[in-house]
């Protein structure tokens, strides 16, 4: 039986394009699993962990309609990382996260990307909130958190224990919030 192909946007913003994962983005994930810098996000891994971990984040774009998008320079097509939506199957609920290769930290493409993704969040699929899960060793993901809007919300649970949570509330101005629960079903 064929499955539906479901349709990935495009979006750009001043220097970044947010495509589709492409396979040969995968190498970059390796590498950075490889390395104690991964210890954040679950790592080090193995080659063949990071595949399972990078395969299922791009299956979530056929299994749910959303998904991770893979950051290029939009003047070089240079791979940067991946910003989107990511909701592994003990998350509470789909989560903003990120992120970016070693030679694009410290210059605001996490934050730019992660902005696009908020703002495509809101428009297009119509949530009025997300989450970020963060460890809360992870200072530097944290300060994005807050940098793009995000309030540390004690009362909403990550996925370990100790884990910070930021809350992205994304309705407009005046509108009427939708709860929690339907934001994130």
């Amino acid at each position: 039986m064929m499955q539906a192909t479901v349709h990935i946007p495009v979006l750009e913003t001043a220097r970044l394009r947010l495509r589709v994962p492409k396979l040969d983005d995968f190498e970059h994930w390796a590498a950075f699993f490889a390395t104690p810098r991964s210890v954040y996000e679950g790592g080090p891994l193995d080659r063949a962990a990071a595949w399972d971990f990078w395969a299922a984040d791009v299956a979530l774009w056929q299994l749910r309609g959303y998904g991770a998008f893979g950051v290029e320079d939009r003047a070089t097509g240079a791979y940067l990382g991946e910003v989107g939506i990511y909701q592994k199957a003990h998350f509470p609920g789909p989560e903003l996260g990120w992120f970016v290769v070693p030679e694009a930290e410290g210059k605001g493409i996490a934050f730019e990307a992660a902005s696009a993704v908020r703002d495509w969040i809101r428009d297009t699929l119509g949530w009025t909130r997300i989450i970020s899960i963060i460890d809360p060793d992870n200072a530097r993901s944290i300060a994005l958190g807050l940098r793009l809007g995000g309030v540390i919300d004690p009362t909403l649970p990550g996925t370990d224990p100790g884990d910070v949570v930021i809350r992205h509330d994304l309705a407009p101005a005046g509108q009427t919030d939708t709860p929690l629960s339907e934001a994130l079903a």
